[in-house]
C-alpha cells in the first residue's frame, strides 16, 4: 500500500513535466513527424506517414489515426489552449478521419488533407505567442508564427 501511495506521489511531482511547454512542443513535432512525413516517395518531394499508410487498414486503420491525431490535441489542453483552438484542431483530426474511413479510397485525399501538420501549426502558433522561449529555428530562420 505504502509503495503505490509512493508512486502516486512520484507521477503528481512529474505532472508539471507534461505541462512544459519546451517538451510538448517537442513531443508534437515528433508525432507530426511521425504520421505526415515518416518517409519520402522515391523521386518526388513528398512525404507521406503512419497517418496513410494506417489507412490503407480498413477499418480500425483510420480510427488508430485519429487517435494519434486526437493525443496531440490532449496535448493543446495540456497547454491551456482555448477552446476553439481545441475545436478546430478537433475538426481537422474529424475530417481527416471521416475520409481515411473510406477503405483504399480515403487514403487519397489524407495524403493530402494533412490533418496533424494543420494542428501542429495551431500548436506552434499558440507556443510562440504565449511561450516564446520555446520558438525554434527551422533553416536558420524563426519560426515566430505571426
Amino acid at each position: 500500500m505504502a509503495t503505490n501511495f509512493r508512486r502516486a506521489q512520484d507521477l503528481a511531482r512529474s505532472l508539471p513535466a507534461l505541462k512544459d511547454p519546451q517538451g510538448v512542443r517537442r513531443r508534437v513535432e515528433a508525432m507530426e513527424g511521425l504520421l505526415e512525413r515518416l518517409v519520402t516517395i522515391p523521386g518526388t518531394k513528398r512525404q507521406l506517414g503512419l497517418d496513410v499508410i494506417l489507412d490503407i487498414i480498413p477499418g480500425v486503420g483510420s480510427v488508430a489515426a485519429g487517435a494519434l491525431g486526437a493525443w496531440m490535441i490532449w496535448e493543446a489542453r495540456n497547454l491551456g489552449m482555448s477552446k476553439w483552438q481545441m475545436t478546430r484542431m478537433l475538426g481537422n483530426v474529424g475530417f481527416d478521419t471521416l475520409l481515411g474511413a473510406i477503405p483504399w479510397v480515403g487514403a487519397i485525399p489524407d495524403f493530402f488533407f494533412k490533418s496533424n501538420t494543420r494542428n501542429l501549426r495551431i500548436i506552434k502558433r499558440h507556443l510562440d505567442r504565449h511561450h516564446p522561449a520555446t520558438v525554434t529555428l527551422d533553416g536558420g530562420v524563426s519560426r515566430s508564427g505571426r
